[in-house]
This record gives structure tokens, C-alpha cells and sequence, in this order.
């Protein structure tokens, strides 16, 4: 599955299965992200015991996660939590971050159409996101790549820093999230490279 791609401005990233010897990248990751942005994140990947927790889902099957590298540096973390449970085998959870240094280039798409390979991989049929309520941005990408808000929880999840927020939860079928995804590239000026 590693693919190179070249985004929008010429950069050449390759994207890839995270790793065990990813670990100690992940954690760079995510640190250098800013805390503004590290405050929606579900779980605090900045501690040791929660990117190794993270690692042994993936040993057991439970989450597919990729990584964008530019260089040596990990640039961006996508991640498919597949549910698994007898009556909901068809839906997986869908989770992205791409470090601000590099958005705005295509790179989000990019990693979307390989976690949509993932998915189909899986047998999933339908994707769910969920955010908080003052991720207006993420919101406004995944209502373009086909995503339609589902529910709203008021007051449901705190952020790192204890606030309660509303939990927004958007899902989208693969079929329809392709076509997006194919529109979009046909739109855009940059060319994948193998």
C-alpha cells in the first residue's frame, strides 16, 4: 500500500502502513501539533501510554492506521477503527490529522482515498466521523467529501482541557465518499507518483 504522491505545491510525501518503529515519530507528531489544535483530539497521543495503547489495537486488528512521511518526519496520521461487533461490521470509524505545515495541499484527500482502500479492504460500507462542535473546518471538508451530519450531542465530550462540548457525528457511505473523492481530484493541479 505505500504510495508516493507529489502534493499541490511539489512536495513529495510518501504515504504508508504505520509501524512499530513508528512509535517514537508519532509521538514528535503529534507534540509539535498546536495545543489549539491538539485540544479535540479524543484521546492525548502526546503520552507515551496512549500511543502504545494505540499500538496494540493495531496488533490486535482493532484499528488500520497510515502515515504521510515527508523525509523522516511523519506529516500526517489517519486511522480506521474498524467496530467489529456482529451488528455493526459495516460501519468503521474514520479519523485524520494532517500537521498544519502541510494542509491545505491535498494531502487530507490523499490519505482519505487510502483509508477508503482500507475500508473497502474490511468489507466496511459506511464511515462515521465524529467532532467537536468548534471543528467548523473539519466539519466544512467532510461535508465535501460527502459526509452528512448524523447527530449532535449537546455537552457530550470535554476536551483536553475539561471543557464540555457538543459531539458532532457524521457518517457517509464509500460509494458516495468515492465519487467525491474522484471529483475532486479530477478538479485539482497535482499528480500522484508511484
Amino acid at each position: 500500500m505505500n504510495e508516493r504522491v507529489t502534493l499541490k505545491d511539489g512536495t513529495s510525501v510518501l504515504i504508508r502502513p504505520m509501524s512499530l518503529e513508528d512509535r517514537n515519530q508519532s509521538l514528535e507528531f503529534f507534540r509539535s501539533i498546536p495545543a489549539e489544535d491538539r485540544i479535540y483530539l479524543r484521546t492525548d497521543v502526546t503520552r507515551e501510554e496512549n500511543i502504545d495503547r494505540r499500538y496494540r489495537r493495531m496488533e490486535f486488528g482493532e484499528i488500520r492506521c497510515i502515515v504521510a512521511v515527508d523525509g523522516d518526519e511523519i506529516v500526517a496520521d489517519g486511522a480506521l477503527e474498524l467496530e467489529g461487533r456482529d451488528w455493526k461490521t459495516h460501519l468503521a470509524e474514520w479519523r485524520l490529522f494532517v500537521a498544519p505545515s502541510h494542509q491545505r495541499k491535498g494531502l487530507g484527500v490523499l490519505m482519505s482515498r487510502q483509508l477508503h482502500s482500507l475500508a473497502m479492504d474490511e468489507g466496511v460500507e459506511e464511515v462515521m466521523v465524529r467532532t467537536m462542535r468548534p471543528q467548523l473546518a473539519a466539519q466544512s471538508i467532510l461535508r465535501r467529501l460527502g459526509f452528512k451530519q448524523d447527530a449532535v450531542l449537546t455537552d457530550y465530550v470535554r476536551d483536553l482541557e475539561g471543557v464540555k462540548q457538543d459531539l458532532i457525528v457524521m457518517r457517509c457511505d464509500l460509494e458516495a465518499l468515492w465519487r467525491e473523492m474522484e471529483d475532486y481530484m479530477a478538479d485539482s493541479d497535482w499528480q500522484r507518483t508511484r
